[in-house]
């Protein structure tokens, strides 16, 4: 049975480490979890004089570089000067350099959240009237390309470790004391805690890069690296490996010098590792508390000391889970993973899965604060999708906790039998005892009759000694196959082996979650951006927003209309064509249709001209009368691939 075992093991690791892959391939550049609020001048604006300076305002405070905010003229030269400044609240502007020629102007900015995370993107305004420019916003983007692949690996690689160190430790000295002479058990603490420091060095160095430039070259930078230590990202990382450092203190005792004590010692020794290796496992959980989600937002006092139990919680069961499937695909026969184990151990996963549900409720509704956003966010739609995966592996390990009642039954049967079988033996081996003494003489007296007959003795002790330990070989590995064919153990062992597939994937979600802006912060976004649009309207221009979807490759998104004063006689028009992400992209061909139908006016055809990537313009849109109009909208994002959408606006 075992060699059908492992085949299946090593499909499974597979099947669970290429779904993982896609999970992460599939995440894209992280996005940022401060959102542009507004913009003075607005995107889109066109403005009779230059202003003296262009102000960003945020859903949260950020982090600023010396050229975090850039204004670039139509020929993709700066005209912005100075340092940007935060100038109260979340607001930051850049100054103006005077007499600044009409045309349009591109606003960039790439800065960090107070979360941890890089922001990037761009937007147009116009001084006088729009015109063309040269300035491509289509590489306006945060923590992507190779470098962004290279730190989402290694926050995956981190959580993986974190929760492998302190999850398998747990099991072992709480769970399974006899683990610490088995090197399965050791390997595994060990791999854990390796991971985690070289993942952490990794984030260390990756960091200025993946928050700057982007550029794989800016690695190895070391004026980035002093750069990013003064943050509070880097002071956390460094946290962590001083931490670290501690937790390879606390391996060393629980896999050295523990074993090695006697019963009175092992007690005293077990209270001071448990004390010593709950803090240092809380220190490193709150490394990721005091940077990321936890540390900014609604409550930040109260969400940190939840974040980290959430992550020790985490830890303890599936951290927890991995030990337990390594104890029972790899601990030795003569100390194998006892059924009393198990059982503690299902009492600690019941335990970290309540802590996990009462934490995790609140994480969420800090999150996300509305219903919607369960379902109309990215993060709402990620959180669905762990909800889900959490609830399978309560299922599974509910399965898995049937498994371990039973194990504990035959197990005690089979203890009752093996007392009984030992009481026989002993029987048996004093009838030997007796046979020997009484024939003791006679095998005495033959021995001493030749003394060439002691080489052919030493050769033959050699011989016994080598027959001696085949027969321990076979039955060890008779033994193993009979501790295998336990049905009760190969279902445990099948239910843990799943409950660690879906964790791994588990794992994959919770890391993307941790990398998507939150559901209230996208929604706050989306909130500024209608009041925006409320405020334009009120001041005479109209702003139309509609989907579209082609079908097509990049046929998903959004485009855009606004018209200014959106009156009788000649209007002003600018067409952003933007992805479902907000982002503007360019497509082959953009038509804007009127049509009044209660006069039966039009359509009246406009085909503005390209700008910018995601912007087109048309100056003099001629509106001949006030009314109802319908504006259609047509995108082409192929030779092949064109839709057509349409709203009705009062015009007038």
């Amino acid at each position: 049975m075992t060699s059908t075992i492992a085949p299946r093991v090593r499909t499974l690791v597979l099947l669970l480490l290429a779904a993982t892959g896609l999970l992460l391939a599939g995440a894209g550049p992280v996005s940022a979890h401060a959102a542009l609020t507004g913009s003075d001048p607005r995107q889109g604006a066109v403005v009779d004089k230059a202003p003296q300076q262009v102000s960003l305002t945020f859903s949260e405070k950020v982090a600023l570089a010396d050229d975090s905010l850039r204004v670039l003229d139509p020929k993709g030269k700066r005209v912005d000067r100075g340092d940007p400044a935060g100038t109260g609240g979340t607001t930051y502007s850049v100054k103006l350099h005077g007499g600044l020629p009409d045309g349009t102007y591109t606003v960039t900015y790439q800065v960090v959240s107070e979360d941890s995370h890089p922001v990037a993107g761009a937007y147009t305004f116009s001084i006088g009237a729009p015109s063309k420019t040269s300035v491509s916003v289509d590489d306006q983007a945060a923590g992507g390309g190779v470098v962004g692949v290279l730190y989402g690996f290694g926050r995956y690689v981190s959580y993986a470790g974190f929760i492998v160190l302190v999850g398998g430790a747990a099991f072992v000295l709480g769970c399974w004391r006899g683990g610490t002479a088995v090197r399965s058990m050791q390997r595994l603490v060990v791999s854990g805690w390796l991971a985690l420091t070289a993942a952490t060095l990794g984030l260390l160095l990756v960091r200025g890069s993946y928050t700057g430039s982007g550029k794989v070259g800016d690695i190895f930078d070391l004026d980035l690296l002093g750069q990013v230590l003064q943050t509070k990202t880097g002071a956390a990382l460094v946290s962590r490996l001083l931490l670290l450092a501690a937790a390879a203190l606390f391996i060393a005792v629980l896999f050295g010098a523990y074993d090695k004590r006697d019963d009175e010692e092992k007690r005293d020794l077990t209270f001071g590792l448990a004390i010593g290796g709950s803090v240092v496992a809380a220190g490193l959980a709150a490394s990721w508390a005091m940077s990321e989600h936890a540390s900014t937002g609604l409550q930040a006092g109260l969400a940190m000391p939840v974040d980290v139990l959430h992550l020790l919680a985490v830890a303890g069961w599936l951290g927890g889970l991995t030990a337990l499937l390594v104890a029972l695909y790899r601990a030795p026969v003569e100390a194998p993973v006892d059924g009393a184990a198990v059982r503690r151990f299902s009492r600690l996963a019941f335990g970290s899965v309540l802590t996990l549900v009462v934490t995790g409720v609140y994480q969420s509704w800090r999150q996300l604060g509305s219903w919607s956003a369960f379902t109309g966010t990215r993060y709402g739609q990620l959180l669905l999708v762990k909800i889900g995966l959490v609830v399978l592996l309560v299922g599974i390990a509910w399965i898995s906790r049937r498994w371990t009642a039973r194990l504990a039954e035959s197990g005690a049967a089979v203890s009752a039998e093996a007392a009984e079988e030992g009481e026989n033996e002993a029987d048996a081996d004093a009838d030997v005892e007796k046979e020997r003494v009484t024939s003791g003489a006679v095998t005495s007296a033959a021995t001493t009759e030749s003394g060439a007959a002691d080489a052919g003795a030493g050769a033959g002790s050699e011989r016994a000694a080598q027959l001696a330990r085949q027969r321990a070989a076979v039955d060890t590995a008779r033994r193993k196959r009979e501790r295998d064919a336990d049905p009760n153990r190969f279902g445990l062992r099948r239910s843990v082996l799943a409950e660690a597939g879906v964790a791994v994937v588990l794992l994959a979600v919770t890391t993307m979650l941790t990398s998507t802006e939150p559901g209230r912060t996208e929604e706050q976004a989306a909130a500024a951006s209608s009041s925006a649009t409320t405020e334009a309207n009120a001041a005479g221009a109209l702003t139309l927003d509609m989907s579209f979807d082609t079908g097509g490759e990049d046929g998903k998104g959004v485009v855009r209309i606004d018209l200014d004063p959106a009156r009788s006689g000649a209007n002003e028009m600018h067409v952003y064509v933007l992805r479902p992400n907000g982002r503007a992209f360019d497509i082959p061909e953009v038509k804007v249709a009127f049509t009044l139908e209660a006069q039966d006016i039009g359509p009246l055809p406009v085909v503005p001209d390209h700008i910018s990537t995601g912007h087109w313009s048309a100056s003099g849109v001629q509106i001949p009368m006030a009314g109802g109009w319908k504006i259609a909208v047509t995108v082409r994002t192929s030779d092949i691939d064109q839709a057509t959408v349409s709203k009705n606006a009062q015009i007038g």
